[in-house]
Formats: structure tokens, sequence, C-alpha cells
């Protein structure tokens, strides 16, 4: 029996200069990534990702990172079997609309530009912001603890773990406080507080944005990440894509239900391994990689066909 396929778009965070690196060993993703690379709108945030620190900045961040999984998607999707489905983990889930062909590539990024346009004019006036990973808290005290310093779940990753955005000014002390009750505490190289109420001014500029864009119905289904149910419709999408970013996103049910639509095989897109990882650990059964562990398409092919016979 032929295995099952699950493409993973990733978040912000592993972002690096050689993001782009691999997809341009294909001329047709080479050419595709010439193109964005002098087009006005893309240029300048693209090169600034890998020529300056700044691909940090979410102004940088959400489209190189859009452009360098949808480069890599075009590297490689003509020899894939279709998906069963795609997943995207924060500004991953809008990647993955361009994934499942609902969005032209170039849109896709454009819109990332516009969403994180809209999300940096909540900080405008604003207290600084922050997102902190916490694990391992004892059973009941992680609602009271982000409470106390005005934190809010942004993120659910696992049964015992999550990322939690709100003011900058608390985050260190929120992390100390996590260690001193015997959790486990990480600050983010992120400086908006995604998928927390603090966002809720960018939902509606960016539902309008949505709703002027060319839409397509997608090929294979894209898990919602509010509600890790299948999109298979683009009213839905452009319903469910705003809210995310003032709305938890339910990574832990996303990845139960790749177990539930049959997945057998996971490749991560774009640069890091974090949803591999994440997803090897919670459901050992699904054979998971991310394209950055390859040095080759040949290489990624190759290992897909192993585990898809």
């Amino acid at each position: 029996m032929a295995g099952r396929l699950a493409i993973l778009c990733p978040g912000q965070g592993a972002q690096h200069a050689g993001m782009f690196d691999l997809a341009r060993l294909d001329p047709g993703a080479s050419g595709l990534l010439d193109e964005w690379f002098v087009e006005p709108r893309l240029a300048p945030v693209l090169r600034a990702s890998v020529e300056s620190e700044e691909r940090f900045a979410n102004r940088i961040a959400q489209p190189s990172i859009v452009a360098a999984t949808l480069a890599i998607w075009t590297a490689l999707r003509a020899r894939l079997p279709e998906p069963a489905l795609v997943a995207g983990y924060s500004i991953g889930e809008l990647s993955a609309y361009g994934v499942a062909g609902a969005l032209d590539p170039g849109s896709t990024v454009k819109l990332a530009i516009e969403r994180a346009r809209v999300m940096d004019t909540c900080l405008e006036g604003e207290a600084a912001q922050a997102m902190v990973a916490l694990s391992g808290m004892p059973d009941g005290s992680v609602e009271a603890l982000l409470a106390r310093f005005g934190y809010y779940a942004a993120i659910v990753t696992g049964d015992d773990a999550l990322v939690a955005g709100g003011p900058a000014a608390q985050g260190e002390a929120l992390a100390q406080a996590a260690l001193a009750a015997g959790g486990r505490a990480t600050l983010l190289p992120v400086a908006v507080a995604s998928h927390t109420p603090l966002l809720q001014a960018a939902v509606a500029p960016f539902a309008a944005l949505l709703e002027k864009q060319r839409w397509s119905a997608p090929a294979f289904p894209v898990l919602s990440g509010i509600s890790a149910e299948p999109v298979t419709d683009a009213k839905k999408a452009m319903r469910e894509l705003p809210r995310q970013i003032a709305e938890p996103i339910l990574w832990r049910e996303c990845m139960d239900a790749c177990v539930e639509a049959g997945v057998t095989v996971a490749l991560e897109l774009g640069p890091g391994a974090a949803l591999a990882r994440m997803l090897q650990a919670r459901h050992p059964g699904i054979a998971c990689r991310s394209v950055s562990e390859f040095r080759s398409l040949d290489g990624i092919h190759s290992w897909l066909g192993r585990q898809l016979d």
C-alpha cells in the first residue's frame, strides 16, 4: 500500500542567508526567485533576508519565509505525488494556500508583506511585544502564570507545551517564573505577539486584502490552524486566515489530524526542521524530514520514494 504524504510549511525563526540555495538547484524555481529578487515590491525584503541581520524583523521574516517555502515547493512538486494535505505553522498557513494552488505564488509573497505590515501596525504607540515558548509546566499552572504576566496562549504545540505572546517587558520575568516552577522556557526571536488578542486590530484589514485576491479551490486540503479542520474551498480560507492572526493556533491538533488523514510521510519545506521534529516526536509512526536536512533535490526525492513505496 502506497504511503500518504503531508507537506508542512514553517513559520518564523529559522531563516538564514542561504535559505534559497537548495531551491536554486532547480531551473524553474531559480527563475522564479530571479523574478522576485528584481520585482519592486519583493526585492527589498528578499534581499534584506539574505544580506542583513534584519531577516528576523517581522516585515522581512514573513515574506522571506513564504518565498523560501514556495520556491522549494516549485523545485519539488513536479516529481511528488499529490499530498494528502498541507499544514502551515503561523505564517506558514499562508504559504500552505500557495502550495495548494489556491493563491498564485507571487501574490502569496506579496500578501505576506501586507500581513506583516498590518500586524506591525498593532505595535504603533503600544508597548513592545514578545513570544515565549513554555513546556514541562506542572498541570494546571500555565493559565495562572500567563495571566500573571499579561500573556496569552498563542500556539499549542503539545500536551504540555505552548508558545505564549504578550508584553516584551514581562517576557524575561515570565521565563524565569516558568523555570522556577519546574518548567522550561525560551524567549523567541519574534517581536510581535502573533495569534493573541493583542493583534485583533490586524484581522479586519487582512481580511479585506484577502477578499481582493484571485482565489482557486485548493488542489488538496489545507489544515486550518485555528480548528485543525481541512479547508477545501476559498471562502472558508478567507474566513479563517485572518482570524488566526489574533486567535490561538492548535498545532497539536493539526499534528493529530495528519494521523487521522492516514499520513505516513511528512516533508517540511523552507528553512529549519522544527515542524518535522515536533511531528516525529508526537507521532513516531510518521516518517518526517525537512528539506533543510538534504544537500540535493535528488536526495529529497530519493528519500520520499523509499518512504512512499
